[in-house]
């Protein structure tokens, strides 16, 4: 059994890497892509609110994975049902029947529902990650259309077939969560990937003379990476690892109260770190700041 558990993990390894070595999907992905940047470019500032709702910033965290729980939770239960049920009458219905009807159902509208979130998401991914995902999204689509086909063949009687497509849907739906687990453990996408150690003590950095008015500067203590911003007179420190995919935020470009990623154009407020446009769903830690000695000292936020 240990023997067949670890020959199983060695295909499935070696499937993603064979999926992130097909160039030819960037080809697909790029077109898709479009579509998603012109739709959300096109509806303005409805479409920009719309966006940062799927990618979860006002959840704190990214809302696929969330919505994910709807379909497979439902979808296991109407397994479970359809392989206890027996018919007892003659169109094959049995009396768990009505149950897994139902639970297909909820699980096609929360698929439908998941998939809008996930694909918001993999519109900021790149290379790996974003063929993987976009395999992942695939096999989701081939999961919801069997079961949804198994759904239509239930409810007009040929219930043996509805069933056997339903297992089908399962048995897919396991694989594609497969490559969900390696975008989230092993490609990191929706993880917080800011820099929160902490800096208990004020440690000098930069002379208070080198960051003027309006401008951004990188500064580290120790590992960690911290970026200054002076703006109405005021200095700003939060990390400047994007909790995203840990974009250089110093390299980015301040926008209002705001310092917008260069990478994928998450947006951080100044003054707290919160998200104000995703994709990001992570706030940045924030740094109390005096000037001592015509030095910039930082340290770790009483509230981080």
């Amino acid at each position: 059994m240990a023997e067949q558990a670890v020959r199983l993990a060695e295909l499935g390894e070696q499937a993603v890497r064979s999926i992130e070595r097909q160039d030819w999907l960037d080809r697909v992905g790029g077109a898709l892509d479009g579509v998603i940047t012109g739709t959300f470019e096109r509806a303005g500032e409805v479409g920009r609110r719309v966006k940062n709702f799927l990618h979860g910033t006002w959840l704190g965290h990214p809302l696929h994975p969330v919505l994910t729980d709807v379909p497979i939770g439902a979808w296991t239960a109407a397994l479970v049902m359809d392989a206890i049920d027996r018919p007892i009458t003659w169109n094959g219905r049995g009396r768990h029947s009505a149950g897994a009807d139902a639970a297909i159902a909820v699980g096609v509208a929360g698929a439908a529902a998941a998939a809008t979130a996930g694909l918001v998401d993999w519109h900021h991914t790149d290379d790996g990650a974003r063929r993987v995902g976009l395999v992942h999204g695939l096999l989701n689509t081939a999961v919801l259309l069997l079961y949804g086909t198994s759904l239509a063949l239930r409810r007009s009687g040929h219930r043996p077939a509805g069933r056997a497509l339903g297992y089908a849907g399962f048995a897919t739906m396991c694989a594609s969560a497969y490559l969900g687990g390696t975008l989230v453990y092993r490609q990191r996408v929706g993880v917080d990937q800011s820099q929160r150690q902490r800096s208990d003590r004020f440690v000098p950095v930069l002379a208070d003379r080198e960051l003027l008015e309006g401008t951004m500067r990188r500064v580290d203590v120790g590992a960690l990476r911290v970026l200054l911003v002076r703006r109405n007179g005021r200095i700003h420190a939060l990390g400047e690892a994007c909790t995203h995919m840990g974009g250089p935020l110093a390299e980015g470009r301040l926008e209002g109260d705001g310092v917008v990623c260069p990478w994928h154009g998450s947006r951080f407020a100044l003054e707290d770190g919160r998200v104000i446009d995703g994709p990001a769903t992570a706030p940045e830690p924030c740094f109390e700041t005096r000037v001592r000695s015509g030095m910039i000292e930082v340290r770790s936020a009483a509230a981080d």
